[in-house]
């Protein structure tokens, strides 16, 4: 059928309201956002944000309500999507963005595709991996890899992406969303070594919408963190205090996990692969801990520095 492109739809939205069928890849994707409140009436009120591209660009793409529970899941990144019948709006301007892995890549920002049950009923189609074609133009996805040696050269907030062996995984511990509010955040402390360094990659690991991966993270697995966001405490020592925390479009993927997953290409992650083929099992056991309470970043040694 006749397609159209995200740089056609950018230029053209206004003059139409039927728009023919896109072709995208998933690049990246945000963890499920429940927005139900007592007094308002929807049986499904769920809203996830993707970023899609093509080989005009990027533009962000809104999977709304029932949709979420029956696509989420299959929406990975790297999926190919063909989508008829979208809605197309002007963008929520205080949404979080990812940071690209392809730093040339052109954004679409003004507008958003917007997939709902109704006005107008969307059509969605996933395209097998094996039936892409290399004539369609569609990028691959890229990542931001980085090892432990390298980390404490980054800026606050940098964004990366991280491959590790898990040495040290903590309880999962909650902390309050707003002081009085009665919703928490989940999350949980975990350490990764590459190799790279002495000291591990600290991560800290809020529960994102992959409860099967968070809860089965173990010492030994091989972890892979990406949209990881760069903590450091400026004031202090800087380099004692630096740790990843995860961002709204963050993955985590464990042993198990990986198989066909995008990032299995990167050299980054290879040159990892490598190195754990030269680590003794038994020697890296003996280093291991799971469970107890970290107190991170450590108090001061004696009270009166506290």
């Amino acid at each position: 059928s006749k397609l159209t492109s995200l740089g056609q739809l950018e230029m053209t939205w206004r003059s139409r309201v039927h728009f023919h069928p896109l072709l995208v890849r998933i690049l990246h994707k945000s963890r499920l956002r429940y927005y139900g409140k007592p007094e308002k009436k929807l049986d499904m009120p769920y809203q996830a944000y993707f970023e899609v591209a093509d080989g005009s660009g990027m533009m962000s793409m809104v999977l709304w309500n029932s949709l979420c529970p029956e696509w989420y899941n299959s929406m990975k990144v790297g999926t190919v999507l063909l989508l008829e019948q979208y809605a197309i709006k002007t963008s929520y301007p205080f949404k979080t963005q990812p940071t690209p892995g392809d730093s040339q890549m052109k954004r679409f920002a003004t507008i958003e595709i917007s997939l709902n049950v109704r006005d107008p009923p969307t059509k969605i189609s996933i395209i097998p991996e094996e039936m892409v074609k290399p004539e369609w133009g569609l990028p691959e996805v890229k990542y931001r890899f980085i090892t432990r040696s390298e980390l404490d050269d980054l800026p606050n907030n940098h964004s990366c992406d991280v491959i590790g062996l898990v040495t040290f995984v903590g309880r999962a511990e909650r902390a309050r969303k707003r002081e009085h509010g009665e919703d928490f955040w989940l999350y949980r402390w975990a350490h990764a070594i590459d190799g790279t360094s002495d000291q591990p990659f600290i991560l800290e690991l809020f529960a994102t919408s992959q409860p099967d991966v968070f809860e089965h993270i173990h010492p030994m697995t091989y972890l892979v963190c990406t949209q990881m966001r760069v903590v450091r405490d400026l004031t202090e020592n800087p380099s004692s205090t630096i740790y990843l925390t995860t961002s709204n479009e963050s993955q985590i993927f464990i042993t198990g996990w990986h198989k066909g997953q995008p990032y299995t290409k990167d050299t980054k992650v290879k040159n990892f692969i490598q190195w754990t083929k030269t680590q003794s099992e038994d020697d890296q056991m003996k280093k291991t801990v799971i469970g107890g309470y970290y107190p991170f970043p450590r108090p001061p040694n004696n009270f009166l520095e506290y």
